[in-house]
């Protein structure tokens, strides 16, 4: 087992960090505040950002994950069964999906905080709080042509009622320093979606899914951190299914795919 550290947090919050080190306590996880002398010795307290470090096994206990419109938790509950011991919240605007949401994670016995409400106006629960990461998976579908769903809730869950760049924003705002925001969107919504982030995130990292091999993608994951400096990068596609059409009813997806869906195996992310 490896024994090294990892940055959880840096800031030159002595707010953050007293609550951040107060949380780690009590979950019992061993930590260490770096540059605290260095600031005092430099005479430039609340200048110079202090970091949190924790251990490489532990840097995942200590991570909170804070999903925008969950539905009815399948991304949550996926990421969990993963990485056991994360903190995940949600907000998810329909109730009947949040009850199936938790439903969910009482049948597979793993806590997930569900709660109802609207990310244009956050409830108390979870409006001063920040995470680590946040992760969502925005409507689709702006509602100026097209089909609607037949089932009404499936409809919300597909039409924009809410600005893309809403969804980026409230993400962005509920991220610690250091932070990542991952969203999962449309390709031909990547425009509104860079342009949703602006200055306000870097190392942005685009990944193309392309349902077959030659075709063009059709959706992308984008990953940014909250301060990042690096510049945007964009990674290979992914192939998610085999062959040139679909033929027949059938599992068809690559080797690739399958193992993420199917095998519970990580996502390929770009090599650093």
């Amino acid at each position: 087992m490896s024994h090294g550290m990892r940055e959880l947090i840096r800031t030159n919050d002595p707010t953050m960090i007293a609550f951040a080190t107060a949380l780690l306590r009590g979950e019992d996880i061993d930590f260490f505040e770096m540059d605290v002398h260095l600031s005092v010795l430099e005479g430039s307290i609340g200048i110079l950002p202090s970091r949190i470090m924790v251990r490489d096994e532990d840097l995942y206990r200590a991570a909170a994950v804070f999903e925008l419109g969950c539905g009815v938790g399948a991304a949550s509950l996926c990421l969990m069964a993963r990485v056991p011991d994360l903190a995940v919240s949600a907000v998810e605007l329909q109730p009947a999906y949040a009850a199936l949401a938790q439903d969910n994670a009482a049948r597979n016995r793993i806590p997930f905080e569900v709660v109802t409400g609207d990310i244009r106006d956050l409830p108390i629960p979870l409006r001063d709080r920040t995470f680590d990461h946040v992760i969502t998976n925005p409507p689709y579908y702006l509602r100026d042509g097209g089909s609607p769903a037949k089932d009404a809730g499936r409809e919300r869950s597909l039409g924009e009622e809410v600005p893309l760049s809403h969804w980026v924003d409230t993400g962005l705002r509920r991220l610690r320093p250091g932070g990542t925001l991952t969203v999962i969107q449309r390709a031909d919504r990547l425009g509104d979606l860079l342009g949703a982030i602006g200055q306000r995130a870097g190392r942005v990292t685009l990944y193309p899914l392309a349902p077959r091999a030659g075709r063009d993608a059709t959706r992308v994951i984008l990953t940014a951190q909250k301060g990042g400096k690096t510049p945007l990068r964009l990674c290979e596609p992914t192939v998610l299914h085999q062959g040139a059409a679909h033929d027949g009813d059938r599992d068809s997806y690559t080797a690739a795919a399958a193992a993420v869906l199917r095998d519970g195996a990580p996502w390929p992310w770009c090599a650093s």
